[in-house]
This record gives C-alpha cells, sequence and structure tokens, in this order.
C-alpha cells in the first residue's frame, strides 16, 4: 500500500496485445499491472480496450456492464486496492441509453478501491483508411461522452482522453484550464494512423499543454486481424520521450515524473498564461 507521497512519482504505461477472451486479457492486465508496481509505480495507466479487442464490434456490446456491477469494474477495483496504486482503468463497455450501444468509459480508481472519476470517450473513430479497405465506425456500437475528466492526485491533477481524442487540442485545453498536469491516453491506435502520427500528437499535445502525457497502446499482432501500433510512450511537458515500447507484443513503460519540474516550466515559460481565445 502507499504510505509516503513523493514528489517525484514513477508511473506506468500498460501495452498489451488483448484479444477476445476476456479471462485471457484479464490475467494478462493482471501480470503487467504487478509487473509495473515491481518497478515502484505509483499511477497505472491500462490501454483502450484492455479487456477485449475483437474484430466483431458487437461484442463488446454484449460484455456490456451497468456502472457500479460487474467482474471487470471488479477487477479493476480489486487490482488497486490490491497494489495500493491508482489505477487508470484503460476503456471498458459500460452500459448506454442508447440500445445497441455502449460508452467507451474509463475508470480511474484510487489505492482504497474507490472509484475517483470516469471519462466517457467523445470523439469517436469512424473513419476510411487507405483506399478505403480499412473503415472503422465506433459510432455503430459506442455512445459518446460530453464531458472532460480531471481528478486529484497526491502529485497534481491527472486528466483522462482516448485515443481519437488525441486530434482534438480543444479537449486538452478543456483539461488545462481545469488544472491538469498529467493527462493519461488510453489507446488502441491503428498500424496506419500509428506509423505517420503516433509519436508527432503524442508529443504535440503536451508540449503545447506543458503536461505529462502516459499513453498506452495496444501492441501488434501477427495474429490479430486488427492491426494497433504499440510503441506505448510517456512524454514530458517539453516534448521528450521518457519511455517508450516497441511496436510488437505487451510490455510496461515506465518513469519518474516531477512535478516540480513541471510548474517551474511552467513559470519560466508561461504559454498557458498567453493563451488568448480568438
Amino acid at each position: 500500500m502507499l504510505t509516503a507521497i513523493n514528489h517525484t512519482p514513477r508511473v506506468a504505461a500498460i501495452q498489451m496485445v488483448s484479444g477476445d477472451r476476456v479471462e485471457q486479457n484479464l490475467q494478462s492486465a493482471a501480470n503487467l499491472i504487478a509487473s509495473a508496481v515491481a518497478t515502484g509505480a505509483q499511477i497505472v495507466v491500462l490501454p483502450e480496450n484492455f479487456a477485449v479487442l475483437s474484430a466483431d464490434a458487437q461484442a463488446k456490446v454484449g460484455l456490456a456492464e451497468t456502472p457500479g456491477a460487474g467482474p471487470i469494474q471488479q477487477f479493476l477495483l480489486d487490482q488497486a486496492r490490491k497494489h495500493g496504486i491508482y489505477l487508470v482503468g484503460g476503456t471498458i463497455p459500460l452500459a448506454a441509453k442508447t440500445p445497441g450501444k455502449v460508452r467507451a468509459a474509463c475508470l480511474i480508481i484510487g489505492p482504497d478501491g474507490d472509484i475517483l472519476g470516469r471519462y466517457d470517450k467523445i470523439h469517436l473513430f469512424d473513419v476510411a483508411l487507405g483506399s478505403g479497405n480499412e473503415q472503422y465506425n465506433e459510432s455503430a456500437t459506442i455512445e459518446p461522452g460530453e464531458q472532460s475528466c480531471v481528478i486529484d492526485t497526491p502529485w497534481g491533477k491527472l486528466g483522462v482522453a482516448i485515443c481519437y481524442d488525441i486530434r482534438f487540442p480543444e479537449l486538452f485545453r478543456r483539461m488545462m484550464l481545469e488544472g491538469a498536469q498529467i493527462v493519461a491516453l488510453p489507446s488502441a491506435f491503428t498500424a496506419t494512423t500509428g506509423r505517420a502520427h503516433w509519436e508527432i500528437l503524442l508529443r504535440a499535445r503536451a508540449i503545447e499543454n506543458q503536461c505529462y502525457l502516459i499513453a498506452p497502446d495496444q501492441g501488434a499482432s501477427r495474429q490479430r486481424s486488427r492491426q494497433t501500433w504499440g510503441h506505448s510512450m510517456i512524454v514530458s511537458p517539453w516534448g521528450d520521450i521518457l519511455a517508450e515500447l516497441e511496436e510488437q507484443g505487451s510490455g510496461v513503460a515506465t518513469t519518474e515524473i516531477s512535478l516540480q519540474k513541471l510548474e517551474r516550466l511552467r513559470e519560466k515559460f508561461p504559454a498557458l498564461e498567453h493563451c488568448r481565445t480568438l
């Protein structure tokens, strides 16, 4: 359990290769969380769709849980309590108002197993890539969220965005106005867009908002039909890549961060204060 507060917490981005089987995915997540904690991580972030990532978009609808009840939610609460960590729970399918759809919800769990916040993915990935053969239509099965989420931690304020949200800087600026210093970005970035834009977008959002970005992604797998990019990383407020994983497979990217360094940067280079809304 957490017994003391330091000024340089260790954070971890967990990269997974999730598939159709929820139990198997949860066991993999548990093993990777334990590995992160073994390095001293106090804030741990899981990737988008960590509990199920299927080529069948309807699969998650069949697994939808009622808020406050269900095995995936219980798994997150148990893991946070067991290890005494702040756990950002990737995304899980929670019941929506619209029939046949779910909310892509990210729960932030405290070390006592309490739910401290919930963010529902706002921007849905409805795109055709390349020649149009690679298509995604998240809005067919996901109901969008409506509001940002920033919570307090012992090391500063933590905001959450999800995957495609990275392309919408106004959401990040909203979180900064709410005091965010760290942003978690659970993702399942496609290989096509990841190759072109993943690192660029992460570093841009970190630089322009002078925040730390913890970005776990789904790793690439030759056995899975939907190819994701991997390269989970943690980026500093100056845009430096502090930790990064390879494209293939699962693993843990971990590093210490310093909110004192962040605040010194914001004081010396007060770009957020210079912002003028046009």
